[in-house]
């Protein structure tokens, strides 16, 4: 259940109460979920964190980046087919040029192919090395949110985005258990820092008043405005033409957006 902070938010304008009273109702009930792959349930599987390969999850979070996220995502997947398996002790034999040649073959290609099939071989090797091949002791000691987020920044090539992203995901998603959720924050990605200039809650294309913005609204847990403000800018808020209203229904911020047209 979502408890509310001792800490009072502070709402800079119209929008963003009724913004925050709609990401902790999606909160409550669990409508801040999401497939990874849509149309895939074995590649949903995999990426589970709970299940049986924790460090699936770990591994897509690490590609997301540049590409759709999922492309991104589908690498494990791929992966354990060329493999025709996916355990540590599965992954751990594979030399850097090996992972770079199967990445180089991925039909839906990564940006940077060379430097992720780097960054997967070197995650896999601190997942072994750190954490005895168990991802789950990255998050399964119920750390405080800083220390969750300071994990994934150890990973080569995870940034302050992909970190957030993971953290608020294995909370958000899977209701991990975490001491406290002040450090998990928006992640600045195109779409949340579009929506957050179109609500009036930023001027300019900045990522830090992303997340500054989205800790005044919501101390206690910034992140909990990230996938509803992610979504809206996917599906409606898009970035040459506002759709509020299109196939898909009308944008749920529709009601309280200052920028909101009838198209």
């Amino acid at each position: 259940m979502y408890k509310e902070s001792s800490v009072n938010p502070f709402f800079p304008n119209d929008a963003a109460k009724p913004l925050l009273e709609f990401a902790k109702e999606q909160y409550e009930r669990k409508g801040q979920n999401v497939h990874f792959i849509k149309n895939n349930d074995e590649a949903n599987e995999l990426l589970d964190p709970c299940g049986k390969f924790p460090h699936a999850f770990v591994l897509a979070c690490i590609m997301d980046r540049q590409i759709s996220a999922e492309n991104a995502w589908t690498i494990p997947f791929w992966i354990k087919g060329k493999i025709h398996g996916f355990d540590i002790k599965d992954l751990l034999p594979l030399s850097k040029d090996e992972i770079q040649k199967i990445f180089l073959g991925f039909p839906k290609q990564h940006r940077f192919p060379v430097r992720m099939a780097e960054c997967f071989f070197k995650a896999v090797h601190t997942i072994q090395n750190k954490y005895n091949g168990d991802a789950r002791k990255i998050w399964n000691d119920n750390p405080p949110s800083g220390l969750l987020v300071s994990r994934f920044l150890d990973f080569e090539g995870v940034g302050v985005k992909i970190a957030s992203m993971a953290t608020n995901i294995l909370v958000r998603q899977f209701r991990i258990s975490v001491k406290d959720r002040h450090c998990i924050d928006i992640s600045p990605d195109t779409h949340t820092v579009r929506v957050f200039q179109r609500l009036n809650l930023t001027q300019g294309d900045s990522i830090k008043k992303t997340i500054y913005m989205a800790r005044v609204i919501n101390p206690e847990y910034p992140g909990i405005l990230d996938y509803p403000c992610w979504k809206v800018g996917q599906d409606f808020c898009k970035a040459k033409k506002q759709q509020c209203i299109n196939e898909k229904g009308t944008c749920p911020f529709f009601s309280f957006c200052p920028s909101r047209t009838e198209n």
